[in-house]
Order: structure tokens, then sequence, then C-alpha cells
């Protein structure tokens, strides 16, 4: 509804009350209204049960307060609705409290209780807007409430309600300082989160409140480089500016050998004049070389750098802006030539915009000439850019021109003068002056240009030039007295006064270069002395006191004549210059001990003035701030620090993984890994290094070890990560010991009768996998190097050894004996088992590969959990076997008090409702009692999403584990799916989020109906991307099981053999996804994705690529 629709209601609503329409405003005279009576229907439909009648009312309020109308008479109707369960009335009745809420605290207090309950309310946006309003109200007498409510949205489980917490606190803080320390223990809590939406927030609360605090940061330093990119965009800018000056804290200057040179440099020059001090010299140069120690950047700096690169690509020009401070403040030399682009970019903004990046681009044009030379016509001015812009690119073009630019960067400056614009006319001959006095050798051309300038029809044109040819005159006097001559001349027709009052200053100045004009053209100016403006009159006062100290002779009576004249003028300050200069140079019994110096008072050589930049000093400001820009220190300004001389202690950033967190890591560092790639190749660099960079990803010390210094590789994280990855594989052996005895227990399910008949027919598939897993273990140690292909020899070896238990096993299961006897038996043949037996040989789904040695990296290991080993291919049936489904963990047994819980997506369709993912659940119970009713509580999904709840498991005895199956809706997103896990003593927090291959069911398709399909999904519903295959992924087999693997597809039969095709559809919408891989010639291919969801393409054709590219 509008606006104006919203007060023509109101008015016919309270008009049908029966008040007089002139009562509506209490300024238009309408004493006599029935005032009391003026809210009464608003009133009334706030008061009403139904939600439309409310939120009509709330519109109507609200629109009210728009318009500067005072509503807080509605106070105690507004305030009963808080409790409304309409969040859209809820909202409004929030603005409107927040309004309210100084004015009227008495009445605000009263509603506190409400807003405590809405912290508890199960809507995350109601415990948000409850929070915002309560930090809202100004009256210090709640602080503690506001506190309390601040540390409980700190630990929701909403990372929206602690975003709300964090930007809470600054405003907690301005209405009591004296929190400061508990705030910082809030804010040092939510610095430790790890969702992005929570990232900048926390950070401008810590910049607001503590900013001084910087060993909060050490230990989030590397998680804020690594979340930079996924944050929102203001978040980014804050964080930027934050790093950028943390950075400056803690590590050495990039830039320091260069200064050393430098200093190197003077000291051998000036050292050389001695020629005695040879030995001094050949010292100092050798200290010099000490110093100049080989520079090795920190790997946390290089991080930093390369993680706000890929921000130079953004939509915002604040993210933009502040990602170029940041490369100019800390990256090497060589390396802030990236910014110049981006910047040029947007040059192509609004023009609020361009006045920012150019006042930017200004200041690092005096230091750094290079970076933007290449880009020189982007300077060039438009006719219809506003003056400011004008001036500042001027300012650019003018700090860029060197000698072998200048001469089309002054035949710019030529047409420029043309301009109607008279402001940008007078700074474009400015500019052509500075020019002059920068580069000697067209300082002449420029003084002849500025001459020719003299005759112009435009009088600001011809003023603006005299001043300029004054200070340019100035450096080199004795060679331009004809210049000086012809200015002379140009006093008949000038009126401009600034222009005038120049030319009788440079002839004072320079009267003995021209003896016989000075004089002529003081009587000039005594003659229309009387009509002049005031600024000429003073200069002719010193004209006529110059001339009569060098050539009394010619103009004593003259400059006596001007002095009387002088005395009686209207204005006091020439009166009082005259008086003053007559005492000086006319010498009487009285003139004082001054008049013996007069003619070195007033001839005395003056310094020629320097054209400076105005942005010269303006970079020890931190560019792209208010302070800089303003060329002032504004308020809350922040001083950018100084590089240390010495590198502080590195190890500060260094964070301890505590051990129950250990095992979900390395799958929270594969799924980041995926979004690196795509970033990378934008950028143009190579994947692999790009993704082996950040964070350490290597799951190898030999790995890290390897790589450049100049990647940044972190071998102290490196080291800590082989050390965790020592204990993953202790905890990893645990459990595959626990998978064996579950599946070991499955075989009991099935009737008698049917296991006997099932019993040939699983032998024979049995062997067949057993088979496959040789080959494929053999293939694989063909390519590996020497030594893994010794280790993966000796596991094919074992293996083959205990097939034969396994057949045995599988022949005793069908007897089925009692379940006690058969648990005691199978731990005894767990014992008997090695640990690198792979439990994939059963027919039952088995989640994972166990990572067998420490050599293996973390990218082969995902390999290795997505090859699909069936030689079903070309099938039409879903490709990826049960064997390839890979387990997450949802809670560790650590965490769980010895209840460990496993899920996977078996990929199976979910027969209760189709329109749901099938989410296997496996509990095991590792502690020596009971656990008993486990069931699933209060779950918080996002809007759209649905959850069906698996059987409560009334009892699941000691040692035992039990599968269950659960359908989740996730609403085609990858938005986790929130939920309590109970226990009859516990209750735990856990979380499902799916990878976008798993919203997916197999579509099967022909090849006309994909073409078909595939011709409707062009355009923006279409992702292309080029990659190169990697080496084990260059038959078609290996690329149908590596799609596969990350995607719930099925393949599309093809007429092409260097094409694959591949077709599903969301779970959820039933959009369909298409996927193509057409290989090319040299090891390259084509990935296209069609979809009608973007972001599942996006997201799919990240996934895949990292798949074909490993």
């Amino acid at each position: 509804m509008s606006t104006t629709s919203a007060f023509n209601d109101e008015k016919g609503g309270s008009s049908s009350a029966g008040e007089p329409e002139y009562g509506h405003d209490p300024a238009s005279g309408g004493i006599f209204s029935s005032d009391y009576k003026r809210h009464d229907d608003l009133k009334e439909m706030l008061d009403s049960n139904k939600d439309s009648l409310k939120l009509e009312a709330m519109k109507r309020i609200v629109a009210m307060i728009a318009r500067g109308k005072n509503a807080s008479d509605l106070f105690p109707a507004v305030v009963k609705n808080v409790a409304c369960k309409n969040i859209e009335v809820k909202k409004l009745v929030y603005v409107y409290l927040v309004r309210y809420a100084e004015e009227q605290q008495d009445l605000a207090l009263l509603s506190i209780s409400t807003f405590q309950r809405g912290l508890k309310d199960p809507n995350q946006l109601i415990r948000a807007s409850a929070l915002r309003v309560l930090s809202s109200i100004r009256v210090t007498i709640i602080v503690p409430i506001m506190m309390l409510a601040i540390k409980e949205a700190a630990s929701d489980m909403s990372p929206y309600v602690r975003k709300t917490a964090a930007h809470a606190i600054p405003k907690l803080y301005s209405l009591d300082p004296e929190q400061k320390d508990q705030l910082i223990e809030v804010i040092e809590k939510l610095l430790a989160d790890k969702t992005t939406l929570v990232a900048g927030s926390v950070v401008m609360a810590f910049e607001e409140v503590c900013p001084e605090r910087i060993d909060l940061i050490h230990k989030n330093y590397r998680k804020l480089c690594n979340l930079l990119i996924d944050v929102e965009e203001w978040g980014q800018v804050v964080i930027i500016n934050m790093l950028t000056r943390y950075a400056r804290t803690q590590f050495l200057n990039p830039n320091i050998n260069e200064s050393l040179l430098e200093e190197g440099g003077e000291k051998a020059f000036y050292g050389s004049d001695d020629e005695d001090d040879d030995d001094e010299e050949k010292k100092a140069e050798a200290a010099a070389l000490a110093k100049r120690k080989p520079y090795v950047m920190d790997p946390d700096h290089r991080l930093l750098l390369r993680n706000t690169k890929p921000l130079l690509q953004s939509r915002n020009a604040a993210v933009v802006m502040a990602v170029a401070q940041l490369y100019f403040h800390l990256a090497p030399k060589a390396e802030v030539g990236v910014i110049a682009k981006a910047l040029v970019r947007l040059m192509r903004s609004h023009s609020e915009v361009q006045y920012v990046v150019l006042q930017n681009v200004a200041t690092m044009t005096i230091k750094r000439r290079g970076m933007f030379e290449p880009y020189l016509k982007s300077f060039y001015i438009r006719s219809t850019d506003p003056t400011q812009i004008k001036i500042l690119k001027l300012e650019v073009l003018t700090n860029l021109a060197n000698e072998t630019n200048i001469s089309t960067i002054l035949r710019e400056f030529q047409t420029y003068i043309k301009s109607m614009d008279k402001d940008f006319v007078a700074a474009t001959i400015q500019a052509i002056g500075r020019c002059a006095t920068n580069i000697g050798e067209v300082r002449d051309t420029c003084l002849n240009g500025l001459v020719q300038l003299l005759s112009n029809r435009d009088e600001l044109v011809v003023a603006e030039s005299v001043v300029v040819i004054k200070k340019l005159l100035q450096m080199q006097p004795e060679q331009h007295s004809d210049i000086i001559k012809h200015m002379a001349k140009l006093t008949d027709n000038i009126q401009v006064p600034m222009a005038r009052a120049s030319i009788l200053w440079l002839i004072g100045e320079y009267c003995e270069h021209v003896p016989k004009i000075a004089p002529d053209v003081l009587r000039k100016m005594a003659k229309s002395f009387t009509n002049e403006e005031d600024i000429v009159k003073l200069q002719i006062l010193n004209l006529a006191a110059k001339l009569y100290l060098t050539n009394s002779k010619q103009t004593k009576l003259l400059t006596q004549y001007v002095l009387n004249l002088a005395k009686y003028d209207q204005n006091y300050d020439i009166r009082d210059r005259a008086r003053f200069i007559r005492q000086l140079i006319v010498p009487t019994d009285k003139s004082g001990a001054l008049s013996k110096y007069a003619k070195k008072l007033f001839l005395a050589l003056k310094p020629a003035p320097v054209l400076e930049s105005p942005f010269k000093d303006r970079d020890h400001f931190q560019l792209g701030s208010l302070s800089h820009l303003l060329n002032a220190k504004a308020g809350g300004y922040q001083e950018l620090p100084d590089w240390p001389e010495s590198a502080p202690d590195p190890s500060v950033r260094n964070v301890e993984v505590p051990e129950w967190t250990k095992c979900t890591s390395r799958k929270e560092r594969k799924e980041k890994k995926v979004e690196k790639p795509f970033y990378s190749d934008s950028e143009g660099e190579s994947g692999p290094t790009e993704s082996a960079d950040s964070e350490s990803d290597t799951g190898s010390g030999s790995e890290s070890g390897s790589e450049e210094s100049g990647s940044g590789s972190e071998s102290e994280e490196s080291e800590e990560e082989s050390e965790s990855e020592e204990e993953e594989e202790d905890e990893e052996d645990e459990r595959t010991k626990k998978k064996k005895k579950i599946e070991k227990s499955k075989p009991k399910k099935p009737e008698s009768a049917e296991s006997d008949q099932s019993s040939g027919e699983e032998q024979k598939r049995n062997r067949k996998v057993v088979k496959e897993r040789r080959s494929g273990s053999e293939s694989e140690s063909e390519e590996e190097s020497e030594s893994e292909s010794s280790e993966s020899e000796s596991e094919s070896e074992e293996e083959s050894e205990s097939d034969t238990d396994i057949k045995k096993k599988k022949k005793a299961a069908p007897s089925k004996p009692p379940p006690k006897q058969t648990k005691k038996e199978s731990k005894k043949e767990t014992k008997e088992m090695s640990l690198l037996d792979l439990d994939d040989f059963d027919p039952t789904p088995s989640p994972q590969v166990t990572p067998v040695n420490n050599f293996l990296s973390s990218s082969l290991v995902a390999d290795l959990e997505g090859l699909s080993l069936t030689d079903t291919v070309l099938a039409p049936t879903t490709i990826a076997p049960s064997s390839s489904v890979r387990m997450y963990e949802l809670l560790h047994r650590i965490t769980g008090e010895g209840l460990a819980v496993e899920y996977c997506f078996s990929r199976q369709p979910f027969s209760p409702d189709p329109h749901m993912v099938a989410v296997q659940i496996q509990f095991t119970n590792n502690t020596s009692s009971e656990s008993k009713s486990l069931h699933i509580e209060d779950p918080k999904l996002q809007s759209g999403m649905r959850i069906k709840e698996f059987p409560e498991i009334e009892l699941l005895p000691a040692g035992e584990s039990v599968n269950v199956v659960m359908g989740i809706d996730f609403c085609d997103s990858t938005q986790a799916a929130n939920f309590q896990l109970c226990t009859h003593t516990r209750k735990f927090f856990v979380s499902i989020q799916p990878p976008v291959g798993e919203l997916m069911v197999p579509a099967f398709l022909t090849e006309n109906e994909f073409k078909k399909e595939q011709g409707q999904l062009m355009g923006m519903n279409e992702i292309s991307e080029k990659l190169n295959l990697g080496e084990k992924c260059q038959s078609d087999h290996a690329i149908v099981e590596r799609v596969t693997a990350k995607a719930n597809l099925s393949r599309v039969p093809c007429g092409s053999e260097k094409e694959n095709r591949f077709a599903g559809k969301t779970v959820s919408s039933g959009s369909l996804v298409l996927v193509t891989v057409a290989r090319k010639e040299g090891g390259g291919a084509q990935l296209t994705v069609n979809c009608e969801k973007m972001v599942i393409g996006t997201m799919l054709v990240k996934d895949i690529l990292q798949a074909l590219t490993q």
C-alpha cells in the first residue's frame, strides 16, 4: 500500500468517525475539534481480532510518523500488539516502539518484559527484532537487561540473531562505556564465530568498542582472511580496513629493501666527496649491505594479499576501494599495479563514486606514478563531467605528466581552455603552469602558450594566465624581460583586478630589467588610481615605492602624488599602507631606524613559489577514509600505524584445534576448497597452487614443503595438520571397527528362507566387487610414486587375505544364531581382522573409505571416496553405487558423551514424501550403559524447509548400532537444517547441510529430449566453464565416475564419443539440471550446466570443476 493511499485512508477513517475535516491537523486551527477522539478508529482496529485490520492500522500509524505527526498517544494500544503472532504486525510494532521508546521511557519500560519474552521466541526474526528494539531504548536503568540479552543472543543458534547481537554492542557501549570489559568478552566470543553473516558485524563492533585490542584478532586472523570472500559487501569493507591496520603492526614493510638501497646510494654518493675517508665509506657500504637481508614475506601477510585480490572484481565500489587502499599500504611495489585496472573501472560509475576514487587516485599518482600511466586516456575529461570531477582529473593528468607523454597532455589542455566552464579553464591554466615547473624541457613552450592566451577575448583566461606567468617568471626573470614588457602593454586592456595586480607586482619586482617601461606604467596607473580596485591600489603603492628606491629622479614626484591620493582614500588599509610607505622611503628628521633598510625590505630576493599538488601530503591519512577525503582528521579516525622495525612473533596466530573438532575440520576444508579454484581461474592463476595455498589445505607436510616461498604455504600449519591427521586416522580406524560390527549384524534381518536364496547371489556380487577393488588399487599404484605403490600393493595383499574371512562370515550369517552369541563372535572377529581391511566389500551401503597412509593428500582421499567401481556406466540407472556414499559426522562420540551419530545421503527415494531428500542416520552407542528415547526436537528451519522425523528409538543397548532414515525438504538450497538430537538425559544441537549434488534425483531422458530441454534453458540459465582435465580423468569412465560421485545424476545416451551428458531434477521443485562435459584435444574440456535455478547451477559447476581438475 502506498503512503499516499495510507494518508487518504487515515483521513477517510477519521472523518467517518464524525470528526470535522479541518481538525485533522492540530496546527490548522481546529481548536474546538474533538481531539480526544482523533485516533479512536485506529485504537479499535488495533484491538480487533483480525490481523489484517491490525496490519492496516500499523501501516497508517507508521505513515503518520513518517509525516512528522505525533502518534505517541497510541503507545499503550500499540504495545499490546507486541505479542501478536503475525510477523508483519510485530515488525511494524517494533518500528513504532524504537521511535517512541526514548520519548516515553516509562511506557517503554513497561513493555520490556514483552521484549524479554520475544528473545525466547522460536522465530529467529522475532528474537532479532526484540533485541534490536531493546538495544534502541536509550535508558540507562535497563543496561543490565540489555547486557544479559546480548550475552544470550551471542550464543544463539541462529547466525542472524548473533549478527544482531554484534550490532547491539556499540549501542550499549555508547549508552554506558563502563560496560566495556563485559562487551569485550562478548566480542571475543563472536570473533570466534565461523559464519560469514556474523563476521562483518562483529568486526564493526570491535572497531567501535576496542580497536586497540589487537590481541583479540591474532587467533581469528586466518579465519577472517579465508571468510572474507563470502562475507556481505559492507562487512568486507570493515574487515579489510581493520586487517590493513592489523597488518601494519604485525608484518614487516615489504618495500624495506628499496628504502635501504636508496639510503645506501646516498651514503656512497656523499662519501665519495671526501678522498680521505675511503675506509669509512667502505664501512658504511658494508653496514648497508648487512642491513639489506633478503626480505621474506610472512605467509600470513601473503594470505591476506591473496584472499583480497579477487575482491577487486566486486560490484561494490566501496569493496574495490578498500582492497585498493590495502594493496597501496601493504603490498610490495611490484604487486600494487593490480589495483589500477579496478580503480579505472570504477571511473565509469556515478559521479559521487568517481569523486572519491579520483581523490584517492590523485594521492596514489604522486608516489606511484607508473601504476596509472597505461590508463592515461581514462582520465581525459568529458564535456558532461561535473566541474569537481574535471578538476580532479586535471590533477591526475598533471601528476602523470612526464617527458614522454607531456606533448599529448598539453594538446588535451589546449582543448580544455576553450571550455565554457570558467572554473575548469582556470584550473587548466594552473595545471599547465605546474607541468612547466615540473618538466624543464617544456617550460618555454608552456610560457609561450600562456603568453598567447593573454590575447584571449575572455578576461578570466587572461587573468589566470597572468597569475601563472608571474609564478613561472619568478624562476628565470632575466631571460624573460620581453614577456614582462608584453604584459606591461596589457594594463590598458585587462580589467580583472587580480590580473592587473599581478602585472604591477611583476613590473615592480623586476623593474631593473625594464627600466624604461616601469615609470610609464606608474604614470598611467596614477591617472586611474581613484577608479581602481583595492587590490590594484595596493600594488600601485608598492610599485611606486620600489621605483622611488631604484629610480627616484624620474619617479619622485609621481610617488608623492600617488601617496597623497592614497592618504585620503576611503579604504583604511590603503591609507595605512600609504602612511607606512611614506615614513619608510621618504627620509625626514622624524623617520626611524628602519628607513635605512628600506631598499632591503622592498627589494629583497623572494623565493620562487613551488607549484605543488594539493594531494602531496595526504597519504599519511588512510586512503579511502573520510579524513583523507576532507584532508583533516575526522572524528573516530584511527591513525595508520607505522611498520614495525622487527617482525612480531608470528606464532600468536597459530590456532590449536580441539581434539573433538579435528574430525570435522577436514570435511570443512574440503568443502571450502571447492570454491578456491573457481576464483583462481577467473584470475588466470593455476588452480592447484591457489587451493593448496589457502589455509594450507594440502593434507601432507611433503606437499606444502615442495611449494615455492611466494605461494605462501604455511609450514607451521602443515605440521599441525599432519599431527591432527594421525589422530584422525586412529579415530577413523576405531570407526571402521564399529562399522564392521554393524554390518556383521545386518544379515540377521531377512527371513531364513530368503537369506538362503540370496546368499549365493551375495557371494557372486562380493567376488565381483573384490576383483574390481583389486584392479582399482593396481591402477592407482601404477600412477602413484614408488613409495605409495609399494604400500598399495601391501594393501591389496592384505585385502585378498581378508576376503576369505568375509566370505566365511557371510556363509555363517544365514544360519541365524541367537543375537547375544553373534555379538560376541563379531567382537572376537574384529580383533583378528587387520585395520587395513576395507569394509566396502559388503553389499550393504558402507559410507566411508578409510584413508590408509599419511602420504595421501586430502584431495586424493576425496577422489577415492567418490570413485564408483561398477562397470554399468552406460546403463540408464543411478550411476553412483551405494559403496561410494560418503558419511558425514553429525555428533562426535566425545561431544555426544559416548553416543556417535553419522549420516549419509543414501540417494534412495524417500517413500513418505518424494519431495524430501532421504538422509540415513547411524547411531552407535559407545558407552557401557543403554541409551534410551533417541528422537528429534525443536527443528530450526529456513522458510519453506520441512523435516520428516524418524520414529523414536526407544532403546539402544551398549556397544550396538542402529540405522534410521529421515526426510528433509531442503527447498532446493544448501542451507543447513538445524535441530536438537535428544536422548533420555541430554540434548545436542546438530545440523545437516547438504552438498548441492545431493539435492537432485536422476532424470532419464533420450538424446533428443535432452537437446530440446537444453535449448529451453539457455542464456542466464546456462553456465559454461573451460577446464583442464586431471591426469586420472582423461577417460569417459573416469569422467562419469567423478561427475556422478559429486551429483546424483543419470547418464544420457550421446552419439558423440567426446561428449558426456547427465540429467537430473531437483528433489523439491523438480527443476531440470542438465550437465554436459565435452572433451577437447590436449586434455582440455568444456563443462556446461543448464538449470533454471542459477544458484544451484553455479554451485554445481564449482563442485564438478573441482572433481574433474584433480
